[in-house]
């Protein structure tokens, strides 16, 4: 095997929309269809729905990044010889392989003492591109959060064993969180792929010497290429390094060496900080073609029209036209709740929802961005959010406007809501 050797780690959102560009663009790295592609369906393998999730998958591939892909389905330790000898064969022989969603703790124990993490490691080695998504990413770094256990079942936390394929690969002995800018919880801290800073100070307490944490935020990749020794950031957030409470974060659409992730974990540990961004990556040409641009093919007309206008925000915010982007905005709103009542319930509406509280937060901190009079500089952004949030509230969906309030006052705006509507404040102004 040979070609370029690419390690993608995706925060969220590795069938949304907002990530088919970038699989799109890795699988230019490989040349011309056909290329032997798979996906390891072990970390969903547990669920009822995995055959499900299976298909919605292959089916994203073929229609939103116009390439085949295979399942590798090895979902279990205990499946049969042929059927472990057969998927192992798949991820052997893919030039692009991906892993995602499901349970951390749930794939290592399926792989633990097995071929296929050999398998992963060769794929780097070698020549290929792997791609590990949402819990996927989560068994690369040294050590792994078990989410649900922690989370749902309310374990105390700690750390579990990782695969460290991300050390073997790249020298960097990191954590790796994906989710990390997660703002689901609404009234509650769900970032930092739901543990929140109180845990997550905890796990930090508990990391081992010289182990930093490697951040992806929600729709978000980290492009690791091996042989040029690069880091590109792809997508709707950023990647953090972070040690002790300490970070420093690498903007979406910025490319640095592999080794300047290593040295921003020592200055944050030493106490310097500094901005380790270096340069654009590919990833920024055309933006606005690779931002908006369905896949050719058979998309569904609602996955079409969100991919479109998730461009049009884009493009919209990147030129400072806040009108423009919050028209995008009430646009995916009204999509997903055509959908929704429509009585939809599936994946690629769950990733609708979490694309839109992205777009949300990217709003939210473009109004914080302003460095000369704040007010003047954040107030087209402010009243944008405003009108969406008065938007949510006419429909009663509290939840959406809770949301933008709080981002609101992440970015250092108090809304002040009154008889004759909203008005708005920097924080720690005045009352009149």
């Amino acid at each position: 095997m040979s070609g370029p050797r690419i390690l993608a780690i995706m925060g969220s959102g590795e069938t949304a929309p907002t990530m088919a560009k970038v699989h799109r663009a890795l699988f230019e790295r490989l040349g011309p269809a056909p290329v032997p592609a798979a996906i390891l369906d072990t970390p969903y393998g547990f669920q009822e729905n995995a055959d499900d999730l299976s298909l919605r998958t292959v089916r994203f591939f073929a229609e939103s990044v116009g390439r085949e892909v295979n399942v590798a389905s090895y979902r279990s330790r205990d499946v049969d010889a042929l059927t472990a000898a057969t998927a192992l064969a798949r991820v052997r022989e893919a030039r692009y392989l991906m892993a995602g969603p499901g349970s951390p703790s749930y794939a290592l124990r399926q792989w633990a003492d097995g071929p296929i993490p050999a398998a992963l490691a060769d794929l780097l080695r070698d020549g290929g591109i792997l791609t590990m998504a949402s819990a996927a990413a989560l068994t690369l770094g040294v050590v792994t959060i078990p989410v649900y256990e922690i989370y749902k079942v309310g374990a105390s936390p700690s750390w579990l064993p990782g695969l460290d394929l991300l050390s073997a690969a790249t020298g960097l002995r990191a954590a790796v969180v994906p989710h990390y800018d997660n703002a689901e919880g609404g009234n509650h801290d769900t970032r930092f792929c739901y543990m929140g800073e109180r845990r997550l100070r905890d796990l930090e307490g508990q990391l081992p010497p010289g182990t930093f944490i490697l951040g992806v935020d929600s729709h978000t990749a980290l492009v690791l290429d091996l042989d040029r020794g690069t880091a590109a950031v792809a997508g709707l957030g950023g990647v953090t390094v972070r040690v002790d409470g300490r970070s420093s974060v690498i903007p979406s659409d910025s490319e640095v060496r592999i080794d300047a992730l290593a040295t921003a974990a020592h200055d944050l540990a030493t106490g310097a900080r500094g901005d380790i961004t270096t340069g654009r990556d590919a990833f920024a040409a055309d933006r606005k073609d690779r931002a908006g641009a369905p896949a050719a093919g058979a998309a569904g007309p609602g996955r079409a029209e969100l991919a479109e206008l998730e461009g049009a925000f884009l493009v919209a915010l990147g030129s400072g036209d806040s009108r423009a982007a919050v028209s995008a905005l009430l646009e995916i709103d009204a999509l997903i709740d055509a959908r929704t009542r429509s009585g939809e319930d599936s994946p690629d509406l769950d990733n609708a929802r979490s694309a839109f509280r992205a777009l949300i937060a990217r709003l939210g901190e473009a109004a914080a961005s302003g460095r000369t009079d704040p007010r003047a500089t954040v107030e087209p952004f402010v009243e944008a959010l405003l009108s969406l949030r008065a938007r949510a509230r006419d429909a009663r969906d509290w939840e959406a406007a809770d949301l933008v309030r709080a981002m609101l006052t992440q970015a250092g705006v108090e809304v002040r809501d009154g008889a004759e509507g909203s008005g708005w404040v920097m924080a720690g102004a005045p009352r009149s």
